[in-house]
């Protein structure tokens, strides 16, 4: 079992990617937004006013532009009172702009897809986080894009 962390990494394989904590994502996440082209997939579990707040304005944005969004998140009854109102208007906004929405029992992954080529994935809630110590991994690479797709079973979504 020793040897296992002794074998040499093969550079070629791995795929250049940069880490972003809670006060370093959001201007890099809304720039990615920004210029996106075709679609965004968003997996978020939790999603709070004060976080749609400022996503919302951009997302509008986007669908002018004709740019195609889905989010994944939980049902909004699975959370207490307070969230599930939030999750509920905030879902309702979303979808009047014409964003698909889906839910997913006991959601809890935290990514987002955008172009088919950029992807983010960590522990950062993107549609609720406020004040917690997160990460998010920002990969570019249509390969690792298209791999989480299928296997998330979102692939024929973006």
């Amino acid at each position: 079992m020793r040897n296992i962390f002794r074998r040499p990494v093969n550079g070629s394989t791995l795929v250049a990617s940069k880490l972003y904590d809670q006060d370093t994502f959001y201007d890099m996440f809304m720039s990615d937004l920004k210029n996106t082209k075709s679609g965004v997939l968003i997996e978020s579990p939790f999603i709070t006013a004060r976080r749609m707040d400022t996503l919302l304005p951009v997302f509008i944005k986007l669908r002018q532009r004709g740019v195609y969004i889905v989010v994944n998140t939980r049902n909004p009854e699975e959370h207490d009172y307070e969230y599930e109102e939030q999750a509920t208007i905030a879902i309702r906004a979303m979808q009047e702009i014409d964003i698909k929405v889906f839910y997913t029992v006991k959601h809890h992954r935290k990514l987002t897809v955008i172009d088919k080529e950029i992807l983010w994935e960590g522990s950062l809630n993107i549609l609720s986080q406020h004040d917690s110590c997160e990460m998010m991994r920002r990969i570019e690479s249509r390969a690792l894009v298209e791999q989480l797709l299928k296997f998330i079973g979102m692939n024929k979504y973006l």
